[in-house]
């Protein structure tokens, strides 16, 4: 019994399989039709059909764009201002841009060796703060408040702790 089961399912999985399978004569039979209605439709036209000539201009790489200048406000930026002393340096304006505060004058002497490495100016001046002397790391020194905040703005990224400095 176990015997007629056995192929008499295996007989309905044959039949089951061959069923589905779909002939190459309808694939052959739909390309033939899908060709046949592409070619027709390359061939007709109608009357009312007019072409207008379309007007290209060139995009001429010359022309500049301009580009909105962003004023921002600076006067909210905080300043300290504080009796200072140059230690070290070419001079002090009336704005400076301090990155680094130390106690001992030898660690602002090698801040401002790394400063000067990168390119930066780098001042030391000494100011007096509640009987203790501090040597504070001037990064830049500006005229105006406004060029000091734009110099401490672009240097937040790497020393977020720079601050304003108003020379008495």
């Amino acid at each position: 019994m176990k015997k007629f089961l056995i192929f008499g399912s295996a007989l309905f999985m044959v039949l089951a399989m061959t069923s589905c399978k779909s002939k190459e004569s309808a694939y052959k039979k739909a390309y033939e039709k899908a060709q046949s209605t592409q070619v027709g439709q390359q061939y007709v036209t109608t009357p009312t059909q007019q072409t207008t000539p379309v007007q290209v201009t060139p995009v001429n790489p010359t022309q500049q764009t301009t580009t909105p200048v962003v004023t921002q406000d600076y006067s909210g930026v905080g300043v300290r201002s504080e009796n200072v002393t140059l230690v070290s340096g070419t001079g002090l304006r009336a704005f400076s841009v301090v990155v680094n505060s130390f106690q001992l004058q030898s660690n602002a002497q090698s801040f401002q060796a790394t400063l000067a490495a990168k390119g930066y100016a780098a001042q030391i001046v000494s100011a007096l703060v509640d009987g203790k002397t501090f040597y504070r790391v001037v990064a830049s020194t500006h005229d105006t408040k406004e060029q000091a905040a734009q110099s401490r703005a672009a240097l937040l990224g790497t020393y977020p702790d720079a601050w304003l400095l108003y020379k008495k």
